[in-house]
């Protein structure tokens, strides 16, 4: 078990980012279609291809998933890895042509101090470099999707976290953390995640000491999200991959305070491969509500400083 989504086997991700630009995108995939849903619960979602995830929906594998910044624009990057899926002639067979499935979401970091004046969307190209780096080993904190991510009072990142079930099901998280909220109890060094830390994974300073009351710490100009994916090497049909997302938005919701605001475009796919049985879909939810917030604490304790970082890294404020 590496602590990584990866450790659910058949599964590979991969990164890509532009340092000019301040942003980037992740990718998971693996060599055969898998089952996938999504749950939405933040009010400002930026997607591609979700609908089709719904239960009552023709399509019930995809090829890949992306998480990407860029707002709108990042929305290209799903692009860049269908041309890649299709180049291998992977995809839905619609007659005699393949149609890969690659459902997305992105995050808001336009105004993160990178250089956004550019003549060609680079995420299409974002998207297939991703692709093409996938593997069970990938770089966490400031990577990919969480490149130039932030969060109200320190830098975002990219976060992954696993478990294993009884019965040998495994499940993991993945997600990009750019919330309008905060990660850290008031201006302390404790995670609201704190409670489920596993092996020292983000400081293991233990829950904080006091809680703030009032109004939450959010951004003073909220541009946002938290996108995730948690996955599974459980049998499970598309509507129960639903019912997985839906439950692993706790996880967010027990990691970042406040979560799922009208300005945050929360969202989390539940990918399933489909190879151990499982009889416990509650255990199931709740696991991988757990691995969302391990996941999150430590992209945002991974994160490290960039050139016009604003607010700070983890680490610069508050020590390794």
């Amino acid at each position: 078990m590496r602590n990584l989504i990866t450790d659910v086997p058949g599964l590979r991700v991969g990164n890509a980012h532009d340092e000019t630009v301040k942003t980037g995108c992740t990718v998971l995939t693996a060599d055969t279609p898998f089952t996938c849903g999504v749950h939405i619960m933040g009010g400002a979602p930026g997607t591609r291809e979700t609908d089709l995830l719904a239960p009552d929906k023709l399509v019930e594998q995809v090829d890949a998933l992306v998480l990407s910044g860029g707002s709108g624009f990042g929305l290209d990057a799903g692009s860049g890895v269908a041309d890649a899926l299709r180049a291998a002639g992977r995809g839905f067979a619609v007659g005699d042509v393949n149609v890969p499935i690659v459902p997305g979401a992105i995050l808001f970091d336009l105004t993160n101090g990178g250089d956004k004046n550019w003549s060609t969307n680079p995420y299409r190209d974002l998207g297939a470099q991703a692709f093409a780096s996938a593997a069970q080993t990938f770089d966490l904190g400031t990577a990919g999707a969480g490149y130039g991510a932030k969060t109200a009072t320190l830098k975002g990142g990219l976060g992954s976290a696993s478990a294993i079930l009884p019965g040998g099901v495994i499940v993991g998280a993945l997600v990009a953390v750019n919330a309008v909220g905060s990660a850290t109890v008031g201006d302390g060094p404790h995670f609201w995640a704190a409670p489920f830390e596993e092996d020292g994974e983000f400081g293991n300073l233990g829950p904080s000491p006091t809680y703030p009351k009032g109004r939450p710490t959010t951004k003073g100009s909220p541009r946002n999200t938290t996108i995730g994916i948690v996955a599974t090497n459980a049998k499970l049909t598309q509507a129960q991959c639903t019912r997985l997302a839906t439950a692993s938005h706790d996880g967010i919701a027990r990691a970042v305070v406040p979560a799922h605001t009208p300005i945050d475009g929360d969202l989390i796919f539940a990918a399933a491969t489909g190879t151990t049985p499982c009889d416990d879909l509650l255990y199931l939810g709740h696991a991988a509500a757990i691995c969302m917030s391990r996941a999150i604490a430590r992209g945002v304790y991974l994160a490290r400083s960039t050139p016009q970082d604003d607010p700070p890294c983890y680490v610069r404020t508050h020590g390794a």
